[in-house]
This record gives C-alpha cells, structure tokens and sequence, in this order.
C-alpha cells in the first residue's frame, strides 16, 4: 500500500485526524501504510499527525470507528471484504457498505456501493459527537536577545479563538542568550486549526521569528 502523501497533507492541515475529532481506526490504516517517519520540512501536518499517532500504538486494537475512511489517501483501496468486516465491528453500524458478490453489473454495482457508502457515512454523521480536546505545548521563537519576550507573550495572548485557552507559560534558553516562550495550551479540535494558530502568531513579525507545536495530548 502507497499513502498519497499530498493528498494527507492538504486533509491534516485542517484536520486534527483521518476522519472525525478522535483517533480512529482510519488512523491506524494511514499510519500502517506509512514505512518510515514522515519528513517534518515536506510534510509538517502529516509529521505531527504520525508523532500523535504513534503515542496510541499500544492501543491500535481498541480504538473505534472503521478503517474505510482511511482507505481514500492510501494508492490501493484495499478488499472488500476488509473493509466490510472493518465496518462490522461498530454495534450500531448495520448497512452493507459492498453488496452481494453475485452482482454482475459492475457499473451498477458501483452505484449501489457509492449509495450504501453514503448512507453509512450520513448515519455516522447523525451520532452525537463528544468534544474533543487537546493540550498542546506550544514554542515561539523571537528573532533574537534583544526581542521584548514580555511584550512577545503579550501579543500571542491576544489571539482570542472560540476553543483555544491559554495556559501557563516559561521562557526556555535555546543559546546564544535567546530563549524560546513555552506556553500550554488547551484546545478544542473541532474549533482550533493548529496550522493555522501558527500562522496567526507568526503574524506579529517584529517579534516572532518562529513557532512550533513541541507536544500533544488528548484530553
């Protein structure tokens, strides 16, 4: 199996998972497919997604949700009988996603699998979903020992977003006499785009030369 790194990535931009606001067995099939760990300067998204990932190894057994989700970014679908036997395992999830195998026509075929897909995925959609957070330890970089940190800390608080609080902070050394703002954060996954809570920091350039997310932890 191939996992159509572009594709991923464009998805893990504003996404905190392969599918929904939990890790799910979609998951588990993206990162199987992936051999080696993913480089962080191609792909920052998907790097910080397969470091996430990984800390629920030992628990890949247990997570929920089927694996068909996942199947969309990897070059070769996968069987049928797989995924049909993937989507079994939900209590509630009764709908035959693939059909008989007696089906002959293959373009009508294809239309009856596209119609129960569908209906599978709505009825996914009705559940009621829990909201998920996250604790994040967020870095930002000023340019050098001269940036006013206070004054740096200052205006990344100022970022007001509906599911983002923050938490207490520590200036770390990083050398040379610069230190790095460390500051947790807490956010809802649903709500808050990490990407693009970067971007909005690196908007006060005068004193921000960088950001980083260092850490992340399901609440």
């Amino acid at each position: 199996m191939s996992v159509n790194f572009s594709k991923l990535e464009g998805h893990l931009k504003s996404s905190s998972y392969v599918e929904g606001y939990t890790p799910s067995q979609a998951d588990v099939l993206v990162f199987k497919a992936i051999t080696s760990a993913p480089d962080a300067s191609a792909n920052p998204s998907i790097s910080r997604w397969y470091n996430h990932i990984k800390s629920y190894t030992s628990e890949f057994d247990s997570l929920p949700g089927s694996s068909l989700a996942g199947e969309a970014f990897i070059g070769t679908a996968g069987s049928a009988a797989a995924a049909a036997a993937a989507a079994s395992t939900e209590d509630d999830d009764d709908v035959d996603l693939f059909g008989s195998d007696d089906e002959e026509d293959d373009a009508e075929a294809e239309k009856i699998k596209a119609e129960r897909v569908a209906a599978y995925q709505a009825k996914k959609a009705n559940k009621p979903k829990t909201v998920a957070k996250s604790v994040v330890t967020f870095e930002v970089k000023p340019w050098d020992d001269e940036t006013d940190m206070a004054e740096l800390e200052k205006a990344v608080r100022s970022i007001e977003w509906e599911g983002l609080v923050w938490g207490a902070s520590k200036l770390v050394p990083i050398g040379y006499g610069i230190k790095k703002l460390q500051i947790t954060i807490v956010v809802e996954d649903e709500l808050v785009s990490l990407d693009d809570l970067q971007e909005k920091v690196q908007e006060f350039e005068d004193y921000v030369q960088s950001t980083d997310i260092a850490a992340m932890q399901k609440l």
